[in-house]
């Protein structure tokens, strides 16, 4: 560990660049490929399977990539991953192209690499961090995704209707964006862990990992904030559209959205110091219920300004607290299994969220409105759940 953060600092400064500029690619895909995809399928139930298989990919890919940034170094990881994207770009705009669904589909998994080993950025930025800085260190990169939230809906404007294809100019942008942002992982020294071979060093199993408290409920309330958030966000474009606003209209609400889920990041850190991780994960909970107290209560334009700025905001808490409350709960050699543990967790529940969400939308109800109401009820049952273990939590002895 340093102790005066200096080395911290400097790959900080690389890593935000790097979601600064790869970062954008992902609101571009979430406010189009649920629109593309209900355009190619014929079953409309399935229209935000494209995302569903976006998250799939991050969950599969979580477990391998986390143990190969383990052993080989997180740059290795982050390369891959921005190979990937790339990848899913250039498949994603010859399926359009030729109008294959099962090639779109290929397509959304090669972009889950790339997701997956962005939400490892958000573990490498607390790799060689004091104690006191980690919580800074996270909020300070997710800070960093105000500049995609913003580029990434304004270049989905310019680009989708640049072909006379919909939507291939924007996974061709896509592919530009990870060949360039991955140049600037070629600066990124963060040195490997050191390899004990001391069965007594060797740490806890998997099951055993499981079995602490901590670890059990951070992923609990990691899985609860971001399937949620995935869960109303994938289906918004659908339901703006649906309700007879414009593709605009749902890339502004998106943007406010994104805002929402990384402008908190610049005291969200603060706050975690100050009063404690269990404390703002319970916080970003509440504010995930009042997002959909909102979507409930109506569909005018300001009901999904409303709604998708506060969903953005009690992920921020929800996710950067239980992140936080993870890495405080393994020790450094424990690091590969945990963290690829918890991501194949928390991406495995946000595909079945993503999977649910254009079922609920598109299948739950005779209109757009019934639809939407559906996928916003649904987030009670696991508010609760959630909720209900950081209660238990704070009634453990001696953890």
């Amino acid at each position: 560990m340093i102790a005066d953060d200096t080395l911290t600092k400097r790959n900080l400064t690389i890593m935000i660049a790097a979601q600064a500029v790869l970062g954008a690619q992902m609101p571009m895909l979430f406010i189009v490929a649920g629109l593309a995809g209900q355009s190619f399928s014929t079953n409309i139930c399935w229209a935000t399977l494209p995302i569903s298989l976006i998250v799939f990919g991050s969950m599969t890919t979580a477990p391998w990539l986390s143990s190969l940034m383990q052993n080989y170094g997180r740059r290795l990881g982050f390369i891959i991953g921005t190979l990937g994207g790339a990848v899913g770009g250039l498949l994603g705009a010859y399926a359009l192209f030729i109008s294959s669904f099962p090639l779109f589909l290929l397509a959304s998994y090669f972009t889950g690499i790339y997701m997956s080993a962005q939400a490892f950025l958000r573990f490498a930025a607390i790799d060689t961090a004091s104690e006191e800085f980690r919580p800074k260190a996270i909020s300070y990169l997710m800070a960093a995704g105000l500049i995609p939230a913003i580029v990434g809906p304004q270049l989905v404007k310019l680009t989708s209707d640049a072909y006379v294809v919909p939507f291939m100019g924007v996974y061709l942008s896509v592919v530009a964006i990870n060949l360039i942002g991955s140049l600037l992982f070629l600066f990124l020294k963060i040195p490997l862990t050191e390899k004990l071979s001391e069965t007594n060093h060797l740490g806890r199993s998997r099951l055993k990992l499981l079995q602490s408290p901590k670890i059990l409920v951070s992923i609990i309330c990691a899985m609860v904030s971001y399937a949620l958030m995935n869960l109303v966000m994938t289906s918004t474009p659908l339901a703006v559209v649906g309700c007879g606003y414009s593709q605009s209209n749902a890339a502004d609400i998106v943007m406010m959205h994104v805002l929402g889920m990384f402008i908190p990041s610049f005291f969200t850190g603060h706050l975690i110091a100050r009063y404690g991780a269990p404390r703002i994960v319970s916080i970003g909970l509440i504010i995930l219920g009042g997002a959909g107290i909102s979507n409930i209560a109506g569909v005018e334009l300001v009901n999904f300004y409303i709604g998708l700025i506060l969903l953005g905001i009690g992920w921020n808490f929800g996710f950067i607290g239980a992140t936080t409350m993870l890495a405080l709960a393994h020790e450094p050699n424990e690091r590969g299994s945990v963290q690829g543990m918890n991501d194949f967790f928390v991406f495995g529940f946000v595909t079945i969220a993503s999977l649910a969400s254009g079922s609920l939308m598109n299948c739950s109800g005779g209109t757009s409105l019934e639809g939407w109401t559906s996928v916003n009820i649904a987030m009670l049952p696991f508010l609760i759940l959630a909720g209900g273990s950081l209660v238990w939590i704070s009634k453990q002895k001696n953890i």
